[in-house]
């Protein structure tokens, strides 16, 4: 799958969960499944634990989690 397809994966609505990045309009947040992650669950348990996701779904999470902490750092 193409980066521009994961990314399409996460939404944000201001309606929903206050605003914070979700998979596919879910109220299911990127930073619970990263937090399931850093848990040491592995993708299977985190999928046990949210059916509702596809794999797909946990890649887009750790794309956005990567793009999200890559910006330029200025020093002066």
């Amino acid at each position: 799958m193409n980066n521009n397809k994961l990314i399409s994966r996460i939404t944000v609505n201001p309606e929903q969960c206050g605003g914070r990045p979700c998979i596919r309009g879910m109220r299911i947040r990127v930073q619970d499944v990263l937090d399931l992650f850093a848990s040491g669950l592995s993708a299977e348990q985190i999928l046990e634990e949210l059916p509702d996701l596809e794999h797909e779904d946990l890649h887009a999470c750790l794309y956005f989690a990567a793009k999200k902490l890559e910006h330029p750092i200025l020093t002066v």
